[in-house]
């Protein structure tokens, strides 16, 4: 089975006037629509990794072949990253996480403001294109960053994902131009912290 891009469970402007339409037609068609077309051709014939999933693969890169490794690599942490941060954000979403979630930001960072203060700082610091994550690692909460389309299972200690920001340009130069400030602020306002919690939840 060759692998799809998931569709959207909201429409193109649902995260308007955090982030345009144009940004997300573009974003979730072209760019996603292209790690996965290359993400198939560089499994093209390789029967035993195209019935894995996406999940399997991106957590055992040591087992691609190493002539595919670095196009699964690039192209199926595309897939991977993309197809997890369109659920990581949502319609009337933002404010601040509550529960079990929000217990363990505040022990970990202070306070909500201290989490999206790290967290904006992993943002900033990353240098040309990349992710920031907030993460789960042995139990704590952690933030980090990965370079490209590595996804949080390349960071040193693989760390499970709870929520993420793409902060390639494609993400955000249509209306922010080179403010990646702004965008990572204005984000804030589009997270889905039901989301973020299951996750955090299943990750620890």
């Amino acid at each position: 089975m060759a692998f799809t891009v998931p569709p959207l469970t909201y429409s193109f402007d649902a995260l308007e006037p955090y982030i345009d339409a144009k940004t997300m037609e573009i974003h979730h068609d072209k760019h996603h629509g292209a790690y996965v077309t290359n993400l198939n051709k560089a499994l093209d014939g390789h029967a035993d990794l195209q019935a894995k999933s996406i999940d399997d693969i991106m957590k055992n890169l040591d087992a691609v072949p190493e002539n595919i490794r670095t196009a699964v690599r690039n192209n199926g942490g595309g897939h991977w990253n993309h197809s997890l941060f369109w659920t990581l954000m949502k319609k009337g979403g933002g404010g601040e996480p509550k529960g079990d979630l929000a217990a363990a930001i505040n022990s970990t960072f202070g306070s909500f403001a201290g989490l999206q203060e790290k967290f904006a700082a992993a943002g900033l610091a990353r240098f040309g294109s990349g992710w920031a994550w907030l993460v789960v690692r042995d139990g704590k909460l952690a933030i980090d960053s990965s370079p490209n389309q590595d996804t949080p299972y390349q960071l040193s200690g693989q760390g499970k994902a709870v929520t993420g920001i793409d902060v390639w340009e494609h993400a955000y130069y249509l209306k922010y131009q080179n403010v990646r400030a702004e965008y990572i602020k204005a984000w804030w306002n589009v997270v889905d912290w039901d989301k973020a919690a299951a996750l955090y939840a299943s990750a620890k």
